[in-house]
């Protein structure tokens, strides 16, 4: 990289400083030729009194894109269409933390410099954002998800008026905070305590998205004979139906013997989700919603409050209808599979 300016170069920045109204074009000018003249990085920094690192990419900038100014959006040599379609192939199979990780990458890659805000602005222009990817099990299969979405449909479009579908499932709250994002006043750290202990609560849940019926029973441990406890609640909450189905993952205690030959004893039929499918259940947004307003950002100093939280959510869950109706459904979204080559930098 060349680091020294001829006397024409300097006498047309001096020429260009004095015209420039712009501020900090001024200051790339002004770091131009101080290190010219033989000032370092840091005494350059002190002088404008700006950041070390801002001093080395005016620089930077300078001697390798002749660029004064933040408006180009990154350098000057832009990426050719073949480099941005294989930049944006390695964006997705790989999530970078740090936009100046990705500069690194593109100046390694195509020797092309960037600056943190020309990055970004390329980023925002072909169409990325900074946020979370969406987590799904490592094993999920596309196939075996459309396969039950259309044995459902087929299953819901079967059954009598006598008849009703639960989706069942498990959950097993913490005593313990959940931090979570919330709207919190811009310059305030908002502390909220936390616990040390880890016990938590067994539920047993059945959601039948027919006019949002829900039965609930909390048990020690959640095993194949507290499952049977709560079939029989579930029937006794279903009096009027002849026959209930439902519709639960494929743990261990589901498929049991003894757990399948009660739920003949009781009519009721059991049908299985395929593995690694939460998404199939619509019972997991309900227990969403329970962290929600019972676990996030919330803390509860005795054990015995953080029960009565819980307990009070679905003793009055079931009358809030509308809201159950708006986050609930069997609109299923199918996962896609993960990619093998998917890293994060």
């Amino acid at each position: 990289m060349q680091t020294k300016l001829t006397v024409t170069e300097r006498q047309k920045l001096i020429s260009l400083h004095r015209q420039e109204r712009n501020g900090k074009k001024r200051d790339r000018i002004k770091a131009v030729l101080l290190f010219d003249k033989g000032y370092s990085y840091v005494e350059i920094a002190q002088i404008l009194l700006l950041d070390e690192e801002t001093i080395r990419r005016h620089i930077s900038d300078y001697y390798l894109a002749r660029k004064l100014s933040n408006e180009s959006g990154g350098s000057s040599s832009h990426l050719t269409r073949q480099q941005t379609t294989q930049l944006v192939k390695h964006l997705e199979e790989n999530t970078y933390l740090y936009v100046k990780d990705i500069s690194a990458y593109v100046k390694q890659r195509y020797g092309i410099n960037y600056s943190v805000s020309g990055m970004t602005k390329w980023l925002k222009n072909n169409g990325y954002r900074y946020k979370k990817p969406q987590a799904v099990p490592g094993k999920v299969n596309q196939d075996s998800q459309e396969a039950f979405k259309k044995y459902y449909k087929s299953l819901k479009a079967s059954i009598q008026g006598d008849e009703l579908i639960y989706f069942v499932d498990s959950v097993h709250p913490q005593y313990q905070t959940k931090l979570s994002y919330g709207w919190i006043k811009r310059g305030v750290r908002k502390n909220i305590a936390t616990t040390g202990k880890q016990k938590r609560l067994n539920y047993m849940g059945g959601l039948s998205l027919s006019g949002y019926k829900m039965v609930v029973q909390r048990s020690e441990k959640v095993d194949a004979q507290s499952i049977k406890r709560f079939m029989e609640k579930l029937r006794v909450k279903s009096k009027g139906y002849s026959r209930i189905h439902i519709i639960w993952d494929n743990a261990g205690y589901h498929r049991s013997k003894d757990v399948q030959g009660y739920a003949e004893e009781l009519n009721i039929v059991i049908h299985y989700l395929p593995p690694y499918s939460p998404n199939l259940n619509p019972i997991e947004r309900l227990w969403k919603i329970m962290h929600e307003q019972v676990s996030y950002n919330r803390y509860y100093a005795k054990f015995s409050d953080f029960i009565e939280a819980t307990q009070s959510f679905f003793r009055g869950i079931a009358r809030k209808k509308n809201l159950l109706r708006s986050r609930i459904s069997d609109n299923f979204q199918i996962l896609s599979e993960p990619d093998p080559h998917f890293e994060v930098r």
